[in-house]
């Protein structure tokens, strides 16, 4: 199944909900896209809502990782909520789950994001 995103503004943040497969091709492109057109947009925190994704290649990964780099060089966060457990076994067995912030919930993650502020 193809990586279907939808996008929603909260505050300073953007929720991209994914569902599907987070693999090379289109999948890769399409989370490429959406997160940088959100950081165009002014988003300081990209929340990645994976709860719909079972399925993410090495490719799937490195795209995660570029967009992550590409967040903190744009001054924003990226966080993960409600990661599969699929998905969590695969960011703990490349050491991932201690790169990303990862969260139960978008909930979670916004309060988090509104706590850390000054």
């Amino acid at each position: 199944m193809a990586l279907k995103i939808t996008a929603s503004i909260a505050g300073d943040a953007c929720v991209l909900h994914c569902d599907g497969r987070i693999t090379l091709g289109e999948g890769a492109v399409s989370l490429r896209d959406a997160t940088r057109d959100a950081l165009r947009d002014g988003a300081k925190l990209l929340v990645l809502e994976l709860g719909g994704v079972d399925y993410i290649d090495s490719s799937g990964i490195g795209e995660l990782v570029s967009v992550y780099t590409v967040a903190r060089n744009s001054g924003a966060n990226l966080v993960l909520v409600d990661v599969t457990k699929r998905v969590k076994d695969l960011l703990q067995i490349t050491k991932l789950y201690t790169v990303f912030s990862v969260f139960d919930s978008v909930e979670a993650a916004l309060a988090s994001a509104s706590e850390a502020k000054p």
